[in-house]
Parts: structure tokens; C-alpha cells; sequence
């Protein structure tokens, strides 16, 4: 890749895993700001652009098997994949994420009121999530799926309430920029996932799991706004 400030983000994102792991060290949103050049998401996240640009170089070119092989895989196994790894993810993590805020709210509040801030917001993103995934596994993913289909049977496809696969998709990126913005939040309150100097192994571990709830989602997001939707769209549009 020809990388220059002027490199869309998620054209990095796609290159290869490498590149994601640079962004999200970073702090640099490649999921839900990957439309913007390199140079204003690295404003936006406060990290200097020759940094992220010389740890970028220093990842190399070539994409993994995994990264190349979802711009090319059937988009039924794209979306079951997300389906099965990232939507099963965030339910198991809300349901052992929250009791652990609540005990860890409960013995430190007083001490640490940012932790009442951190619950809230945590609560309002596994919300949002749920519903949002929701939608998508009984709306969204079954009409990808069954486009792909009709294209390979060489068939026609009822048309959906929607009219067009763009209309759902735009409402599940406004929802990711939602999440995004929550997920930026609990970072901010939670000093970069830094414990404090008083925090005990249960706090730690709250950290840990608000992060990779946070590295997850940016993952996750990343295949769709990236790869699923931009496919989905494609095909549609595709002449029968």
C-alpha cells in the first residue's frame, strides 16, 4: 500500500491484521471513522501521524489468509461467522461484564466515582447492542443471505419492506457510531483501561474485560462497515 496522510482508514484496516492492531494501539477509529484520511483520525484520537505512519510501515504489506479471505468468502459465511464469534461474544460478555461492574461499583464507588458513570454507560452500550444485533440477525442478515442465493440460483428476489439494502444498513452504521461513541466514553472514564493504584484483582479484571469488550467491537464493526455492508451493497447492485 502507497500510505500517505491522505490514506483512508479503513483502506489500512483492510490491509491486514497488523494494521488494525497499529490503529487500535493508537487509539484511532477504523471502524465507524474509516471513511476519513489517516491524518484527521489520528487528530481526532490525539496521536501524531508520522508515529502511527512509521509503526505502519514497520507491519509490512501482505494481508493474512483471514483478512482476504472475507473480502472473497460467501456472505452467508461472513455473517454467521459474525453472527457465532462477535454477537455470541458481546451476550457472554455483557452477562459476565455487569455483575462484576456492580460488585466492583458497590466496594469502591466512594473512593472511585467514576465508576458510576462507567456503569451507566456500559449498561446503555450491552442495550444498544442487544437491540442492534436483533435486528440484524432477524432482518439484515437474512436478507444478505438470501440475495446471495438468489444470485447464485439466478433468481429473482421478492423485493424487501425496506426497498433497499441500503436503508437498513445505514441504520445499523448510525447504531455503530452510537456503540463507538459510548465504548470512547467508558475509555476516557476509565483512564485508557488503567486501574488505579488501590484497584484489587476484581477491579483489575473489570478493566481487562471493558477493553476486550472494546477491541471486540471495533473488530466487529470493522467487518461489517468495511466488508459485509459494502459487499451487500455491490451485489444488489449488481446487473441480474
Amino acid at each position: 500500500m502507497n500510505l500517505s496522510g491522505d490514506t483512508k482508514v479503513k483502506e489500512i484496516a483492510l490491509s491486514n491484521a497488523g494494521a488494525r492492531e497499529v490503529l487500535e494501539k493508537a487509539g484511532v477509529d477504523y471502524c465507524c471513522g474509516g471513511d476519513k484520511p489517516l491524518r484527521d483520525a489520528c487528530t481526532q484520537s490525539d496521536v501524531g501521524l508520522e508515529e502511527v505512519m512509521d509503526r505502519l510501515h514497520a507491519v509490512g504489506e501482505p494481508a493474512t489468509a483471514q483478512d482476504a479471505g472475507w473480502m472473497l468468502a460467501p456472505l452467508n459465511e461472513l455473517t454467521r461467522h459474525i453472527v457465532d464469534h462477535h454477537h455470541r461474544y458481546v451476550r457472554e460478555a455483557i452477562r459476565r461484564t455487569q455483575p462484576l461492574l456492580a460488585r466492583v461499583k458497590g466496594k469502591h464507588e466512594v473512593r472511585h466515582p467514576e465508576l458510576a458513570s462507567i456503569d451507566m454507560l456500559f449498561r446503555k452500550t450491552g442495550e444498544e447492542m442487544i437491540a442492534h444485533m436483533q435486528k440484524e440477525e432477524q432482518v439484515l442478515f437474512p436478507y444478505i443471505d438470501a440475495l446471495a442465493r438468489s444470485i447464485t440460483e439466478k433468481r429473482e428476489l421478492e423485493p424487501p419492506f425496506f426497498r433497499t439494502v441500503r436503508n437498513p444498513i445505514h441504520t445499523m452504521m448510525k447504531e455503530h457510531d452510537s456503540a463507538g461513541e459510548l465504548v470512547r466514553q467508558i475509555r476516557g472514564a476509565t483512564s485508557e483501561y488503567t486501574p488505579p493504584a488501590d484497584a484489587c484483582s476484581s477491579f483489575q479484571a473489570l478493566y481487562r474485560e471493558l477493553q476486550e469488550f472494546e477491541t471486540d467491537l471495533h473488530e466487529h464493526v470493522h467487518l461489517e462497515n468495511n466488508i459485509l455492508f459494502p459487499r451487500a451493497i455491490e451485489l444488489e447492485s449488481a446487473p441480474r
